[in-house]
């Protein structure tokens, strides 16, 4: 696993051990950055975040394409180990901030977010828990973008949301969409 573009181009990243996790591989990466990059023009300046983070692949793949800074959420010790040791492989330790607990308990904002991006466990829905309490709360406002892996077959129920687009990549389904007007 590597970082595809940017500052941190081919920089290798370390992958969480066992199946608690399961990172987001370079192809699919690479697939939901082109949707995204089509639709946003660039990442500079922008404020993410990376809900059910594991190792980071997709927060830091935005700070590597000049994101401002990545809100990490993530709960696995395990993962959480990984995580910070890759921000610290990248030296990225002052555009990241992590935290430790479940995205679908994530409390109040600290900023409005330009980017969210989710790979929550499939088939377990979380990813729609996670978005509607964000957006409830303030996280998410009518220029957020919202992007979400889930396994190819599995159903997305998103109603505070318009899907922009959705594309099968392997076992995965990648879905973009905006919060709805």
């Amino acid at each position: 696993m590597r970082i595809i573009a940017g500052e941190w181009r081919r920089h290798p990243l370390r992958a969480p051990s066992g199946e608690v996790t399961r990172p987001s591989g370079d192809r699919t990466r690479e697939t939901l950055f082109s949707m995204l990059a089509s639709r946003l023009g660039t990442f500079e300046g922008l404020v993410v975040a990376d809900l059910f983070a594991g190792s980071g692949a997709l927060g830091l793949e935005a700070l590597s394409r000049g994101a401002a800074s990545c809100l990490f959420v993530e709960q696995d010790a395990e993962a959480l180990r990984v995580l910070r040791a890759n921000i610290a492989a990248l030296r990225a330790q002052t555009r990241a901030i992590v935290h430790a607990g479940s995205a679908t308990q994530i409390g109040a904002p600290r900023q409005m977010l330009d980017l969210v991006l989710l790979d929550p466990p499939y088939g377990s829905g979380a990813g729609g828990v996670a978005l509607d309490r964000m957006a409830r709360l303030g996280w998410i406002g009518p220029s957020s973008w919202v992007a979400l892996e889930v396994a190819a077959r599995e159903e997305v129920r998103l109603p505070a949301f318009t899907i922009d687009t959705e594309r099968k990549v392997g076992s995965a389904r990648l879905v973009v969409a905006r919060p709805s007007e």
